[in-house]
C-alpha cells in the first residue's frame, strides 16, 4: 500500500522493504529509517522547494515480490529511483529490473561485495570494512579456533568463505561449517548449539538472520555456553534485534559495524533525538542509520542536479558527502560504494554496545577485495 500519493510537483521515490516475513524486523528499522529522513527533508522544504513523495510497498521477504513490486514501482508507478532491499537475494532478484529501466537503487545493507553496477549506489560496508576487522580482533583477543554458523543464501556462504580464508591465512582453525534454512527450526538450532558445546571453539561467527538468529541467541546460554568464553560474533546482531531477545542475554557477544547507538558525537545525537521523536523508545542501529544516511546523501544529489535522471544522480552523488550518526560519509566514484569507518562493539547487559575498537577514519571501500589478506587492519 502506498503512504502518499504524490502530486506532480513532488519527487516521485519508490521505497521497498519488508516489513513481514523472515527479515521482518530488521528491514522495518530500514524503512522506519527512510521514513525519518523523508520526514526530515520534507519539514526543511523538500528538495529545491519540492516534497519527496514515498510510494511504499512490502514483499513480505519474497524475492519472487521484490521483482514484482520493483517492475510495478518503475513502470506503473512512474517512480525512477527505489531505495530497498535487504538480503542479496532481494537485490540480486530486482537488479535486472532496475538496469533494464535505467532505475536507480539505493542499497543500504552491509553485503558480501562482488558487485558493481551503474545503476545501484552501495550504502552499506563490504567486507573490507567489517568483517577484515572483526577476524583481526578476534584471532588477536580471543582464539584461533572459529565454529561458523550460517543462513543458506549467499550472503552468508561469501562472509563465511571469506572469514574462513581469513582466519586460515593467519593460522586459525575453522572447526565446523554449519548453514540452515533462513526459517530454522528450533531442532535445527539446538543440534548445532551441542556441537557447539561439544567442539568448545573460541568463537562463533554468526551470519543467521532474522527469527532464527535471535531464537540461537536466546537459547545459547541454556546449552551452557557463556559469552564470556565463547562469544558469538556477528556483522548483524544489532540494537532492536538484542532488545527482542533481552539484552541480558546478549551480554559479552560481539558485533562489528560501522554504527553504534552508543556514538557521542552531535550528529547522532541528533539522529537519536529525532527518532525518539517519532518512534518512541525503540533504539537505533545499523540497520535504520544506514538506512537515513542514503536518503540524505540522494537528497544532497538531487539537490545538486535538479533532476532525477539516473546518470546525472549518480555522478552528483559522487560530488556530496553527508555528516552522518557514524560520520563523514563519501560514495566512491570507482565503484559506487561508501567510504566507512569499522567499528567493533561488545554488548552490554544494558542493550548498548561498548566500542572497543574503531579505524582511525573511513575506509575505502573494496568490494572485490583486490587487496585481499588483512595486515593493515591488526589492531593495536
Amino acid at each position: 500500500m502506498a503512504i502518499i500519493e504524490p502530486s506532480t510537483a513532488d519527487w516521485r521515490i519508490g521505497v521497498l522493504f519488508s516489513r513481514s516475513g523472515a527479515t521482518g524486523v530488521t528491514e522495518s528499522e530500514h524503512f522506519f529509517g527512510t521514513v525519518l529522513a523523508i520526514e526530515e527533508i520534507n519539514a526543511r522544504g523538500g528538495v529545491l522547494a519540492r516534497k519527496l513523495a514515498p510510494i511504499a510497498y512490502d514483499p513480505k521477504g519474497e524475492s519472487s515480490e521484490y521483482r514484482r513490486l520493483a517492475t510495478h514501482l518503475l513502470i506503473d508507478d512512474d517512480v525512477n529511483v527505489i531505495f530497498g532491499c535487504s538480503r542479496s537475494s532481494s537485490r540480486k532478484a530486482v537488479l535486472p529490473v532496475i538496469e533494464r529501466n535505467n532505475g536507480l537503487l539505493w542499497y543500504c545493507s552491509f553485503y558480501e561485495g562482488f558487485e558493481y553496477s551503474p545503476n545501484v549506489i552501495y550504502t552499506g560496508a563490504v567486507l573490507n570494512q567489517n568483517s577484515m576487522q572483526l577476524a583481526a580482533y578476534l584471532l588477536r583477543n580471543k582464539g584461533a579456533k572459529f565454529f561458523l554458523v550460517g543462513a543458506d543464501y549467499i550472503y552468508p556462504r561469501e562472509s563465511n568463505r571469506v572469514m574462513r580464508d581469513m582466519v586460515e591465512q593467519h593460522d586459525g582453525e575453522v572447526m565446523d561449517e554449519v548453514y540452515l534454512p533462513i526459517e530454522a527450526t528450533e531442532a535445527q538450532l539446538d543440534e548445532v548449539l551441542r556441537d557447539i558445546a561439544e567442539l568448545r571453539p573460541n568463537v562463533v561467527f554468526s551470519t543467521l538472520v532474522g527469527e532464527s538468529a535471535r531464537m540461537f541467541y536466546k537459547r545459547y546460554r541454556q546449552h551452557g555456553l557463556d559469552p564470556r568464553d565463547i562469544p558469538i560474533a556477528s556483522l548483524s546482531m544489532a540494537e532492536e534485534e538484542i532488545r527482542l531477545i533481552g539484552a541480558e542475554l546478549c551480554e559479552g557477544h560481539i558485533t562489528a559495524a560501522t554504527y553504534f547507538n552508543s556514538l557521542d558525537n552531535p550528529s547522532n545525537k541528533h539522529f537519536v533525538s529525532l527518532w525518539h521523536q517519532r518512534f518512541g523508545n525503540k533504539p537505533t542501529s545499523t540497520w535504520s542509520e544506514m538506512a537515513y544516511n542514503q536518503v540524505h546523501l540522494f537528497a544532497l544529489a538531487l539537490e545538486r542536479t535538479g533532476s532525477l535522471d539516473t546518470a546525472k544522480l549518480v555522478q552528483s552523488a559522487h560530488a556530496v558527502t553527508f555528516d552522518s550518526p557514524e560520520g563523514l560519509l563519501a560514495i566512491d566514484a570507482e565503484n559506487n560504494h561508501c567510504a566507512l569507518t569499522p567499528r567493533i562493539g561488545v554488548c552490554r547487559r544494558d542493550g548498548q554496545f561498548d566500542v572497543v575498537w574503531e579505524g582511525r577514519e573511513p575506509i575505502k571501500p573494496d568490494p572485490y577485495l583486490s587487496t585481499f589478506g588483512f595486515s593493515e587492519f591488526w589492531l593495536s
